[in-house]
C-alpha cells in the first residue's frame, strides 16, 4: 500500500471544567468530548525522498514542522528508523484555531494512518503515548467513540458508551483564538466548584435535551469573552433563533447551539445572521 486517505473529524466540548494549575504549567481539566461530523480529509502517500512534505490550500495551515502532522510523522519515522519520505495532503474543512481541535485530529489521523501504511503494529495505548507528546487533544481522536471523558491535560481518555445522537448548529466567527491567550486570561475560582461532568452525563445518556441544554458549560467562557466581549451577542442571537442551549467549544471562538433534530438545526441556520459565513449543521459521529 502506497497511499491511504482518512477522515479527520472535529470535536466539541459539552463540558469543560478547569480544576487548577499543574506543576508542568498546564491546567488540570475534566471534559466531555463529542466527535462530530465536520471533518478534514488527510491523504498519506509514500515518496522516495527522505523528506516529509505537507500540502494544504488553507492559508493559515503551516506547511512546516510547526504543523502537528509533521511532528506525528517525524516521531514515528525516527523511532522506527523509516528511511522513506512522506507526502501529507490536507483538505481543510474544520476552521483553524477555533476550539475544534482540527490540528490535533489531523495529527491523530497521521499516527493511525502511518501505523497502517508503515505496518508498525502499534496498539491504541502505544499510539496514545505518541499522541500525548504531540498535544493534549490528540489522544481522543485515536478512539472510535462518539463521546469520551477527558482528564489530565485532556489526554487521559475514557470512552463513554452513550448512543445519543445530537444535532448542532456550529458557528465559527472568522477570528483565530489561541489556547494560550485564553488560558492567560483565565481567573480560577475553585470555591464550591460543581462537578459539571456528572451533572451532564445522565441527561446525555437519556437524550434529555432540555436538561442537557441547561448542563452545557465551559469554564473558559469568561476568558473568551474578556478577549471578545462582542461574542455575548452571538450567544444571544443563537438563543433568540430558537436554540435549546449554546456553549463555546474548547478555547473558542466556535460556539455550538444544541438543536432538537437535523430539521431544527437547518432552521436555526436559515434564521441566523448571514454575516457569519462559517455556520455548519453537524451531528454526533
Amino acid at each position: 500500500m502506497d497511499r491511504l486517505t482518512l477522515q479527520s473529524p472535529a470535536k466539541l466540548n459539552l463540558v469543560l471544567d478547569v480544576l487548577g494549575k499543574r506543576p508542568d504549567g498546564f491546567h488540570e481539566l475534566r471534559t466531555v468530548f463529542e466527535r462530530i461530523s465536520l471533518a478534514d480529509t488527510i491523504t498519506l502517500t509514500r515518496n522516495k525522498s527522505d523528506k516529509i512534505s505537507i500540502r494544504c490550500a488553507h492559508p493559515h495551515v503551516p506547511l512546516s514542522s510547526k504543523n502537528l502532522v509533521f511532528k506525528a510523522a517525524a516521531l514515528l519515522r525516527q523511532d522506527f528508523s523509516i528511511s522513506e519520505g512522506l507526502d501529507i495532503n490536507i483538505i481543510k474543512n474544520i476552521p483553524v484555531a477555533a476550539g475544534l481541535a482540527g490540528g490535533s485530529s489531523n495529527a491523530a489521523a497521521v499516527l493511525s494512518g502511518l501505523n497502517r501504511l508503515w505496518q508498525l503494529g502499534l496498539g491504541t495505548q502505544e499510539l496514545a503515548g505518541y499522541a500525548s507528546r504531540i498535544g493534549s487533544d490528540v489522544t481522543f481522536f485515536l478512539y472510535d467513540t462518539s463521546y469520551a471523558l477527558g482528564t489530565g491535560r485532556g489526554e487521559l481518555i475514557r470512552q463513554l458508551d452513550i448512543k445519543t445522537k445530537l444535532w448542532h448548529l456550529l458557528v465559527t466567527p472568522r477570528v483565530k483564538m489561541y489556547t494560550a491567550d485564553v488560558f492567560t486570561r483565565l481567573k480560577l475560582n475553585l470555591t464550591n466548584k460543581k462537578d459539571n461532568v456528572n451533572i451532564l452525563l445522565p441527561f446525555l445518556r437519556k437524550g434529555d435535551l432540555v436538561r442537557l441544554a441547561g448542563s452545557l458549560s465551559n469554564d473558559l467562557e469568561p476568558a473568551i469573552l474578556s478577549l471578545r466581549p462582542d461574542f455575548v451577542y452571538l450567544k444571544r442571537k443563537l438563543l433568540d433563533a430558537g436554540a435549546a442551549g449554546v456553549c463555546f467549544s474548547g478555547s473558542g471562538p466556535s460556539i455550538f447551539a444544541l438543536a432538537e433534530s437535523q430539521k431544527h438545526a437547518l432552521s436555526l441556520r436559515a434564521k441566523f445572521d448571514r454575516r457569519y459565513t462559517q455556520a455548519f449543521v453537524v451531528s454526533t459521529l
